[in-house]
Formats: C-alpha cells, sequence, structure tokens
C-alpha cells in the first residue's frame, strides 16, 4: 500500500471512526441504566479512552521515529 493511498484512508476512515465512536456512546447510554444513573463516570471514560489511544498510537510512532534516526547517525545520539 503507497502512501497515498494510506492517506486517503486515514482521510476517509478517520471521520467515519468518530461516527462509530458517538454511535457506541448513544447506544451505551441508551440501552444501559448505570450509565444513564452515573453520567459524570461514563463521560470520563469516553473522553479519557480516546487520548489513550491517540497518546499511545503517537508514543508508538515516536518511538519508531527515534529508532529510526538512531540507526541512521548513531554517533549523533547524546550518551
Amino acid at each position: 500500500m503507497d502512501k497515498e493511498t494510506k492517506f486517503a484512508l486515514l482521510v476517509i476512515g478517520a471521520p467515519f471512526l468518530g461516527l462509530l465512536y458517538c454511535g457506541i456512546i448513544l447506544a451505551v447510554l441508551l440501552l444501559s441504566p448505570w450509565a444513564r444513573e452515573h453520567p459524570i463516570i461514563m463521560a470520563t471514560i469516553f473522553s479519557i479512552a480516546p487520548s489513550l489511544i491517540s497518546g499511545s498510537v503517537w508514543l508508538k510512532s515516536a518511538m519508531k521515529g527515534q529508532n529510526k534516526q538512531e540507526r541512521v547517525n548513531p554517533s549523533s545520539s547524546l550518551n
């Protein structure tokens, strides 16, 4: 898969993933009485989950980039 195809999937897929996530939130709130009785807990869970996922993806890609940079120019690393 080339870079343009990956970018197109990202641009098209990200909004659909957002819609799917909103649908999951609505379904949980409509189907679960406990979720309706504890809105602060549910809001915390549903707001922290995307942050944790995006943070872990960002850290993973940053570590890959750092490892790639060290392999290209090992003498420039600070010890």
